[in-house]
């Protein structure tokens, strides 16, 4: 009976979760939030709170390891290796955009939708025309690895027969592009959550596939861009 803390902050979204065995006890959450340091640490207590539990009845560790917003992959990685150091506890590391279909495919079974053939694109907003994405079928299995892809009329006309369906924060820059495609569907208020995080991770913590406290890096995707500081008179 794996109980597993799950931390999302990969986006503008602050998630934290509490899961045993498959069965959410407790969630915090808030869309927009700005600060996910001050957030993060407030939710984490009251979930444990909520649910009666101490930090030291936790069995695993699992966060969102990207692509994302660089200051919230480091916020979320940093405080779940913090925890897992403080509490001497395994770390799951989780593909963001794995766990984005995950809920997509769980959303597809609630609507009632067949996801048999159909390839799941998982879209993350990135700057302009680009998103992070990836390319999973039904069983999030990976068709085409996680990419930084700047849409366009031609994205994705590799897999042009077969039936796509778009989703994620993302996915409104390609429905200009694909909305008149038959093939095509857009799922829409797919977000980010801890709470498919530590779905995910439950497989991880059954077959003890652990990252490595020490080592394990947030995926960025991309390399981070200092913006200069707009000061009148600076530069």
């Amino acid at each position: 009976m794996a109980l597993i803390l799950g931390i999302e902050t990969a986006t503008s979204i602050c998630s934290v979760a509490l899961v045993r065995d498959g069965k959410l006890l407790a969630i915090r959450e808030s869309v927009g939030a700005r600060d996910h340091s001050a957030a993060l640490t407030t939710y984490i207590a009251e979930l444990f709170t909520e649910a009666g539990l101490t930090f030291q009845q936790v069995d695993a560790i699992a966060v969102s390891m990207g692509p994302g917003s660089y200051t919230g992959l480091r916020i979320g990685v940093s405080s779940a290796k913090g925890l897992c150091y403080a509490l001497d506890k395994p770390f799951i590391a989780i593909d963001t955009l794995k766990s984005l279909a995950w809920q997509a495919v769980q959303n597809c079974k609630q609507l009632g939708k067949d996801t048999e053939n159909v390839l799941l694109v998982p879209m993350l907003d990135a700057r302009r025309m680009e998103v992070y994405t990836a390319v999973f079928d039904q069983n999030l299995q990976v068709i085409e690895p996680v990419n930084a892809h700047i849409i366009t009329e031609n994205s994705f006309e590799v897999f042009a027969r077969k039936e796509i369906i778009y989703f994620g924060d993302g996915a409104f820059k390609c429905k200009s592009f694909f909305e008149s495609k038959d093939n095509y569907a857009f799922l829409d208020n797919i977000d980010l959550s801890a709470f498919a995080i530590c779905m995910l991770a439950e497989t991880d913590y059954k077959n003890h596939n652990f990252a490595d406290v020490a080592y394990c890096e947030p995926f960025y995707l991309k390399d981070f861009i200092a913006g200069k500081p707009r000061v009148k008179g600076l530069y």
